[in-house]
């Protein structure tokens, strides 16, 4: 790839040797990994929400209580009120098991395959797609922060 002086920083230049193939393979291996990351986030929002929607059941079965629906109250108290959302776990055991397992083994893969191909450097991918788009010399367009150009 051709360097510019306006060209990007030494993070995210391509290192001597490495073909195209590798940085669209470790582009997409990148690319993967954020879905995962929005996976990840989403996972976070169940967890959150089940504990939230849980935590207003003391209220719903209090309004039952006080309107006089004690069998509902004492069966939402007894059979949904803390209740495993699935077999044997609550969402924050669910959520330690992503963390620990495949979330953990997907990042220590895209970690190793970085540091082995290209030094560590990350989103070259990306690097390169915004020196072949960007227009030099214009404002908003520089190819990093503090460049003039």
């Amino acid at each position: 790839m051709e360097q510019h002086a306006d060209g990007p920083d030494a993070a995210h230049r391509r290192p001597a040797g490495v073909t195209d193939e590798t940085v669209a393979a470790l582009g997409k291996l990148s690319e993967a990994l954020e879905t995962v990351e929005r996976a990840r986030g989403r996972l976070y929002d169940l967890h959150q929400l089940i504990g939230h929607a849980d935590l207003m059941l003391d209220e719903a079965v209090a309004l039952f209580q006080a309107a006089g629906h004690h069998d509902l109250a004492e069966e939402i108290t007894t059979e949904l009120l803390g209740r495993n959302v699935i077999a044997g776990r609550w969402t924050f055991q669910i959520v330690e098991d992503f963390d620990d397992g495949y979330y953990a083994l997907f990042r220590q893969l895209d970690r190793r395959a970085r540091d082995e191909l290209v030094g560590g450097r990350r989103h070259l991918y990306e690097a390169q797609m915004k020196e072949s788009r960007r227009t030099r010399g214009r404002p908003g367009h520089e190819a990093r922060p503090g460049f003039d150009g």
